[in-house]
């Protein structure tokens, strides 16, 4: 028997009635089966509705030939009528994602003629792949001639073409399709294949954003987000950049001239400080001139820098090691020797002190995740001053 499809006649119901005619155990619940549904099943790039037949929880629904099942938490008795409820909240955002890609892919269907060759609708945003490039300077454009068209509030028609219509209706599809084909249409924007559940009018999809616009095989891929899920990208934005303003003390429309004049003043600082910093790597470096070998302990080091300061060190000292780190998070260390005594350091360090890292010869740099009292018996048993 042949299940009405209710989700096709009004997208926007909520609640329905409907006859089990059948109740089998799945994967993962119970698989119940309606004389008629308003549950939308998985399909098209769109993922499934949620909600309740009675009292069980509807987790998802699937397409098995000419069956709907719908997983339910719960086994449901043939024959009875059950009233079922659509998780409406999961199915409008769904529909405001779905229509406002058909919207944006018919923008850049008729400015490009590309075709839209892949759509997958995740659950925090949209991705459709484009059969062309799209330099991305164009995405403000297009985003705007979208929303646009979502704010004349035009309507969403969903129909089937008659067979004596459809070879005259001009639509976008992946594929010829044999009739009956649903077209979903919004007038001059778009016109497309699509077995989705869609809002009555743009308006309700409210606003696209496009986030991200990437080389992808031979064309892009494009990320987006709309309707409720865009408002809150941009809810999220404004309270970042709202944190940004007042750490810089700017206005919320100067925040990044701001960070860009941070960003030189702190070039300048580092050029500033290098400068210093080589002036104390070098007075470090005159302290143990003459010894033989010396590991010295640095606080507050970068990993480039316990380099730099092991190579100032190693000028003054056949053999020079440094360490910068903290108790519990292991340290930085880099020596400078001989190259038989770099490799058979490196090799008790890996055995011993468990350390990773390596190095040209003469050279050894790694971290060891270690404390400072095991790294300095090391290198005493080696025979290393070790300091301070």
């Amino acid at each position: 028997m042949e299940v009405k499809k209710l989700y096709y006649e009004n997208c926007h119901q909520r609640t329905f009635t409907a006859r089990v005619t059948g109740c089998r155990e799945g994967k993962g619940g119970w698989e119940v089966t309606l004389d008629q549904t308003a549950f939308y099943p998985e399909g098209g790039g769109q993922p499934s509705d949620t909600g309740t037949l009675g009292e069980a929880r509807v987790l998802s629904v699937q397409e098995a030939g000419e069956e709907i099942l719908h997983l339910c938490d719960a086994p449901l008795t043939p024959g009875e009528e059950v009233v079922g409820t659509i998780d409406w909240e999961r199915r409008f955002d769904l529909m405001q994602q779905h229509s406002g890609e058909h919207l944006v892919s018919g923008v850049i269907h008729r400015r490009y003629g590309y075709h839209n060759v892949g759509f997958h609708m995740g659950e925090d945003r949209i991705t459709i792949d484009f059969d062309g490039p799209i330099p991305p300077e164009a995405l403000p454009d297009i985003q705007q001639e979208v929303n646009a068209a979502i704010w004349k509030n035009l309507p969403v028609k969903c129909w089937y073409p008659s067979p004596e219509e459809l070879p005259k209706v001009t639509y976008r599809s992946k594929k010829a399709l044999p009739w009956p084909v649903r077209i979903v249409e919004v007038p001059g924007v778009d016109s497309c294949a699509c077995c989705g559940t869609h809002v009555a009018f743009t308006g309700e999809i409210g606003l696209v954003v496009l986030l991200s616009c990437v080389k992808f095989h031979q064309g892009v891929r494009m990320e987006l987000l709309c309707g409720g899920r865009a408002v809150s990208y941009l809810c999220r934005i404004y309270e970042q950049n709202k944190q940004v303003s007042q750490a810089f003390s700017a206005k919320l429309l100067e925040t990044g001239e701001a960070a860009r004049r941070m960003n030189r003043q702190l070039e300048a600082e580092r050029f500033r400080s290098a400068g210093l910093q080589q002036q104390v790597f070098a007075a470090i470096a005159r302290e143990y001139q003459g010894e033989s070998s010396v590991l010295y302990f640095a606080e507050d080091l970068e990993p480039g820098q316990v380099r730099q300061l092991c190579e100032v060190m190693g000028k003054t000292c056949p053999q020079a090691a440094v360490a910068s780190g903290e108790e519990g998070a292991g340290y930085s260390l880099c020596l400078t020797a001989q190259p038989e005594v770099t490799t058979a350091l490196g090799k008790g360090l890996k055995e011993k002190l468990g350390a990773r890292g390596g190095g040209k010869p003469g050279w050894y740099q790694g971290n060891v995740p270690a404390g400072k009292e095991e790294i300095s018996a090391f290198f005493r048993q080696e025979g290393w001053k070790v300091a301070p």
